[in-house]
Protein backbone atom coordinates (compact mmCIF):
# COMPACT_ATOMS: atom_id res chain seq x y z
CA UNK A 1 0.00 0.00 0.00
CA UNK A 2 1.60 3.60 -0.97
CA UNK A 3 1.20 6.21 1.49
CA UNK A 4 -2.52 7.76 2.05
CA UNK A 5 -4.10 10.16 4.41
CA UNK A 6 -5.74 8.30 6.83
CA UNK A 7 -7.84 10.84 8.63
CA UNK A 8 -7.29 14.19 9.79
CA UNK A 9 -8.48 16.18 12.45
CA UNK A 10 -10.14 19.72 12.04
CA UNK A 11 -10.63 22.16 15.13
CA UNK A 12 -14.52 24.11 14.89
CA UNK A 13 -16.36 26.10 17.08
CA UNK A 14 -19.50 24.09 17.16
CA UNK A 15 -20.05 20.63 16.29
CA UNK A 16 -23.23 20.84 14.77
CA UNK A 17 -23.09 23.11 12.26
CA UNK A 18 -20.23 20.94 11.06
CA UNK A 19 -21.40 17.76 11.34
CA UNK A 20 -24.47 19.00 9.33
CA UNK A 21 -22.85 20.51 6.83
CA UNK A 22 -20.34 17.93 6.16
CA UNK A 23 -23.24 15.30 6.21
CA UNK A 24 -26.26 17.91 4.30
CA UNK A 25 -24.18 19.81 1.98
CA UNK A 26 -21.07 17.36 1.26
CA UNK A 27 -22.93 13.99 1.92
CA UNK A 28 -20.52 12.48 4.30
CA UNK A 29 -21.28 9.97 6.96
CA UNK A 30 -21.73 10.51 10.47
CA UNK A 31 -19.65 8.51 12.32
CA UNK A 32 -20.66 9.21 15.90
CA UNK A 33 -18.16 10.25 18.30
CA UNK A 34 -14.73 9.07 19.40
CA UNK A 35 -13.98 11.05 22.22
CA UNK A 36 -13.03 14.19 22.32
CA UNK A 37 -13.89 13.98 18.06
CA UNK A 38 -16.84 13.73 16.16
CA UNK A 39 -16.34 11.87 12.91
CA UNK A 40 -17.00 12.22 9.84
CA UNK A 41 -16.62 9.81 6.99
CA UNK A 42 -15.27 11.01 3.94
CA UNK A 43 -14.79 7.70 1.86
CA UNK A 44 -13.71 4.44 2.84
CA UNK A 45 -10.28 5.80 3.70
CA UNK A 46 -10.71 9.00 5.28
CA UNK A 47 -11.94 10.26 8.46
CA UNK A 48 -12.52 14.12 9.59
CA UNK A 49 -12.13 14.12 13.23
CA UNK A 50 -13.47 17.19 13.95
CA UNK A 51 -12.40 18.79 17.12
CA UNK A 52 -14.53 21.14 19.44
CA UNK A 53 -11.35 23.14 20.36
CA UNK A 54 -12.52 26.45 18.37
CA UNK A 55 -10.83 27.74 15.59
CA UNK A 56 -10.76 30.92 13.51
CA UNK A 57 -10.82 29.10 10.37
CA UNK A 58 -8.64 29.30 7.31
CA UNK A 59 -8.04 25.10 6.74
CA UNK A 60 -8.35 24.08 3.23
CA UNK A 61 -9.98 20.95 1.86
CA UNK A 62 -10.62 19.84 -1.73
CA UNK A 63 -12.92 17.23 -2.25
CA UNK A 64 -12.75 15.78 -6.02
CA UNK A 65 -16.47 14.16 -6.85
CA UNK A 66 -18.11 12.24 -9.61
CA UNK A 67 -19.56 15.36 -12.17
CA UNK A 68 -23.17 14.52 -11.11
CA UNK A 69 -22.39 14.42 -7.46
CA UNK A 70 -20.40 17.34 -8.12
CA UNK A 71 -23.28 19.21 -9.42
CA UNK A 72 -26.05 17.67 -6.68
CA UNK A 73 -23.44 19.21 -4.23
CA UNK A 74 -22.75 22.89 -6.00
CA UNK A 75 -27.34 22.53 -6.02
CA UNK A 76 -26.85 22.40 -2.28
CA UNK A 77 -24.79 25.10 -1.48
CA UNK A 78 -26.74 27.61 -3.83
CA UNK A 79 -30.38 26.10 -2.27
CA UNK A 80 -28.66 26.85 1.41
CA UNK A 81 -27.62 30.22 0.68
CA UNK A 82 -24.00 29.41 0.83
CA UNK A 83 -21.61 32.01 -0.20
CA UNK A 84 -19.39 30.26 -2.84
CA UNK A 85 -17.01 31.55 -5.62
CA UNK A 86 -15.25 30.75 -8.58
CA UNK A 87 -11.51 30.54 -6.75
CA UNK A 88 -10.00 30.65 -3.15
CA UNK A 89 -9.94 34.32 -3.17
CA UNK A 90 -13.12 34.91 -4.62
CA UNK A 91 -15.62 33.74 -2.25
CA UNK A 92 -19.02 35.50 -2.27
CA UNK A 93 -18.48 36.87 -6.19
CA UNK A 94 -21.43 34.39 -6.80
CA UNK A 95 -19.72 32.92 -9.82
CA UNK A 96 -18.24 29.27 -10.75
CA UNK A 97 -17.39 26.81 -11.82
CA UNK A 98 -14.06 27.73 -13.32
CA UNK A 99 -11.29 26.12 -14.60
CA UNK A 100 -8.68 25.15 -12.30
CA UNK A 101 -5.54 22.55 -11.92
CA UNK A 102 -5.91 19.91 -8.67
CA UNK A 103 -4.13 16.54 -8.15
CA UNK A 104 -5.10 15.12 -10.77
CA UNK A 105 -4.89 17.77 -13.77
CA UNK A 106 -6.94 20.27 -14.73
CA UNK A 107 -11.24 20.75 -13.54
CA UNK A 108 -13.84 22.91 -12.64
CA UNK A 109 -14.22 23.97 -9.14
CA UNK A 110 -15.90 26.16 -7.10
CA UNK A 111 -14.57 27.27 -3.56
CA UNK A 112 -17.22 28.24 -0.24
CA UNK A 113 -16.86 28.10 3.31
CA UNK A 114 -17.88 26.21 6.05
CA UNK A 115 -19.51 27.36 9.18
CA UNK A 116 -16.02 28.16 10.69
CA UNK A 117 -14.83 29.78 8.21
CA UNK A 118 -12.59 26.69 6.50
CA UNK A 119 -12.35 27.01 2.93
CA UNK A 120 -13.96 24.21 1.12
CA UNK A 121 -13.22 23.58 -2.61
CA UNK A 122 -15.58 21.13 -3.95
CA UNK A 123 -14.34 19.95 -7.54
CA UNK A 124 -14.73 17.21 -10.56
CA UNK A 125 -12.50 16.08 -13.23
CA UNK A 126 -13.34 15.29 -16.96
CA UNK A 127 -12.20 11.62 -17.18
Amino acid sequence: MSLQLDHMILPVVELEPSIEFFTKILVCTYGGVSEPFSVIRVTAELTLLLAPWGTEGGVHLAFALPRAEFDAAFDRIKAAGISYGDAFNTVGNMQGPRDEDGARGPGKAVYCFDPNQHLIEIRHYEV
